[in-house]
């Protein structure tokens, strides 16, 4: 009996030890979710004013964002942070303290642009936070934007951002990777925004290579995204990277500099020699950067999308009536090479003086000093050789109705800007062609802008060449007339037979061209058929057909453009140096016709009441039909410049003739391998 009551005290104790270390468990737990916060997801919906397209934004231990256009995802949930100093971040267990919807609808004008005024309609979402943010969505029938602005009240430092785009796995891209010999992300920073287009698989990306901006995703239903920034100020431009090959790309971006030095192309880059270990330094009421992800069902919508020029800075400049776009004739792609003359060519005033006399007799506004100008080696934009005498031709240049622009490195631009533009200025130099900056990190978009407005005050125009993407400061600041960060056609000089320009050709209008104007310096006359192209220094050529470097001063955005070629190769080819002088560099209205990126592309421009047309297309020839409904009632003639019936042979060979046309009337044209078509048309 007793043994038995032992058995059950044992029993006993045990349960009780088990009820007490259960309930311990219990008050454990219960602790543990008291101390755990939980974060109650909130959902927010905003929708294009067409409604087509749809942008949903969770917000929970972190934010994220989908897009869906007519139903089909085209962008999968994708995170967005920002790392702040002490370890705080703006978007990861952030708390939603109020949103407000607002529609914009709005008309910009634009008078340096592909038209002459912007609808600028979409509908904007803004989520405020604790944490002091605000994050703002907007949705456009073209496209979706956000971007962070800080609403803290000190100066901050910003160590890190997250930006994915997770777009899928398998589907395809076209991908701007950083050209150069560098494997470390750093070592790919220092580089000209400047290469050619992998299409390949997402997945597929190369290593831990980093791609600069703008690039295209096509996504479901064959609808493309195209991803880009707006609105860069006093922050570092975004890369992207997937160095995990996976579904998602991910933001990568400069380090803020801490040591630099002279050095690189004559001594006249800046090379960082050491980074700090965040990004960008802050002011309190900050606002980020844009990030665009533009959509379209159709690719030719992609020619004429105005989202980077929409979400940019209105200008600065109160009175822009001195700001004159126009042509340049250009002496560094054709290397001074002059023939037929009575003095020996070079950098020397004769030279440029034969320079002017051929853009005075055409109408071309001004006329480019390219490097040389100054003596080499020193960075002293006043330390001119002695073979030019720069008052002597800008008087020359003056009296003829031709302006002159400079030249210069962005080493020794930036050793004294003011007093550099003052001179200047005061010569009765029209701008500065800049080039070598060949980075983005915070310190040099904060240059850009800088630059465009000391600049402004003395009435330059600046061309950035050997730089970045634009990402609106052609808004911003309107004398920034154009821009390079292109694979342009200078790259004919040396590249390796392997480059295929034609096919970049007409893939560049639908990624690069969207985010605003190229420097791409067109206008050779000297022309090669596939196989018998080479890159010659001296005496450049280019891949395509005659007509091909016509319909390029149509296609091609820019406010100030190149005629690349010797005057002396123009003066033997006059009917194409007249047509091209008479093309415009800004437009009033645009009209982007049926075109596919990576083979054929063709754009309707207006200037007043003549229409210009411009069409290429990849190694494969083609008719195509352009519809002319764009013309309203009346009878006009179209001037046709189309490759002739052996461009397939010679690829100089053209026709030009002139036809009759109405509104709704369809034009057909044939085009080479490696073509193009360049028409006018005007009222009769």
């Amino acid at each position: 009996m007793a043994e038995e009551i032992n058995q059950k005290l044992i029993k006993y104790n045990i349960m009780k030890q088990f009820r007490i270390n259960l309930l311990k468990v219990a008050i454990t737990l219960s602790l543990l979710l008291i101390c755990i916060p939980i974060f109650p997801q909130k959902h927010f919906s905003l929708k294009s004013p067409d409604e087509k397209l749809e942008v949903k934004i969770e917000v929970a231990q972190t934010i994220t964002y989908s897009i869906a256009h007519q139903g089909d995802i085209v962008l999968n949930p994708s995170t967005i942070a920002m790392e702040i100093e002490g370890g705080k971040h703006f978007g990861i267990n952030a708390k939603v303290t109020k949103e407000k919807r607002n529609k914009i609808n709005q008309t910009i004008t634009s008078p340096f642009y592909k038209k002459d005024k912007i609808e600028d309609t979409c509908n904007e979402l803004v989520i405020s936070f604790r944490e002091g943010f605000h994050l703002v969505f907007r949705a456009y029938d073209d496209g979706v934007a956000y971007r962070f602005i800080s609403s803290r009240k000190q100066d901050f430092i910003v160590k890190n951002e997250i930006a994915e785009f997770n777009v899928g796995a398998t589907n395809r891209a076209y991908i701007p990777y950083v050209k150069t010999e560098q494997k470390s992300k750093t070592g790919q920073l220092f580089n000209s925004f400047e290469n050619t287009y992998a299409n390949t698989s997402v997945n597929q990306w190369e290593g831990e290579r980093l791609a600069f901006l703008p690039l295209l995703v096509e996504t479901t239903n064959n609808k493309k995204l195209v991803i880009t920034e707006a609105d860069l100020e006093n922050y570092p431009g975004m890369f992207l990277e997937n160095a995990d090959k996976d579904a998602t790309l991910r933001s990568f971006f400069a380090p803020y500099p801490k040591t630099m030095k002279q050095g690189g192309h004559n001594m006249l880059q800046e090379l960082v020699t050491e980074r700090k270990d965040y990004i960008a330094e802050c002011r309190a009421k900050t606002l980020f950067p844009w990030r665009i992800i533009a959509v379209s069902s159709r690719d030719e919508e992609l020619l004429d999308n105005d989202l980077v020029y929409k979400l940019a800075a209105p200008s600065r400049i109160e009175d822009t009536s001195w700001i004159t776009p126009g042509k340049v004739a250009w002496e560094w792609w054709n290397d001074w090479n002059l023939y037929g003359v009575d003095f020996e060519t070079g950098i020397n005033n004769e030279t440029y003086k034969y320079y002017i006399d051929f853009a005075s007799k055409y109408g071309i506004e001004y006329v480019i000093l390219d490097e040389g100008w100054a003596v080499n080696l020193k960075a002293d934009l006043f330390d001119v050789i002695p073979e030019i005498n720069l008052p002597e031709l800008v008087k020359y240049a003056g009296e003829r109705n031709v302006g002159i622009i400079l030249w210069a490195g962005y080493y020794a631009f930036n050793k004294d800007i003011e007093r550099i533009c003052k001179h200047y200025s005061e010569m009765g130099i029209k701008g500065f062609k800049v080039d070598f900056m060949d980075r983005d990190d915070q310190l040099m978009v904060n240059f850009q802008y800088e630059a465009a407005r000391i600049a402004a005050q003395y009435k330059m125009l600046l061309d950035f060449h050997g730089t970045y993407k634009p990402t609106g400061l052609q808004r911003t600041y309107p004398n920034v007339i154009n821009f390079e960060g292109v694979h342009g056609l200078e790259t004919m000089k040396w590249s390796e037979n392997t480059v295929d320009q034609v096919v970049y050709d007409v893939t560049i209008p639908f990624i690069r061209m969207l985010a605003g104007p190229m420097d791409y310096t067109q206008g050779a006359m000297k022309n090669a058929i596939k196989k018998n192209y080479r890159p010659v220094f001296s005496e450049a050529m280019s891949q395509g057909t005659r007509c091909r470097q016509l319909a390029q001063y149509i296609i091609f955005e820019a406010p100030l453009t190149m005629l690349c070629d010797s005057p002396s190769n123009y003066e033997r080819e006059g009917e194409c140096a007249e047509f091209i002088a008479s093309i415009p560099t800004v437009w009033d209205e645009t009209i982007a016709l049926n075109s596919k990126i990576g083979e054929f592309v063709t754009i309707a421009r207006r200037k007043g009441e003549v229409w210009y047309i411009g069409s290429m297309t990849d190694w494969n020839k083609r008719s195509i039909e352009l519809d002319l409904s764009f013309l309203d009632g009346g009878n006009y003639q179209a001037e046709i410049f189309k490759d002739g019936i052996n461009a397939g042979k010679v690829a100089k060979d053209y026709k030009k003739e002139v036809v009759e046309v109405s509104g709704g009337r369809k034009l057909k044209v044939s085009l080479a391998s490696g073509g193009g078509c360049a028409i006018k048309i005007y009222r009769k």
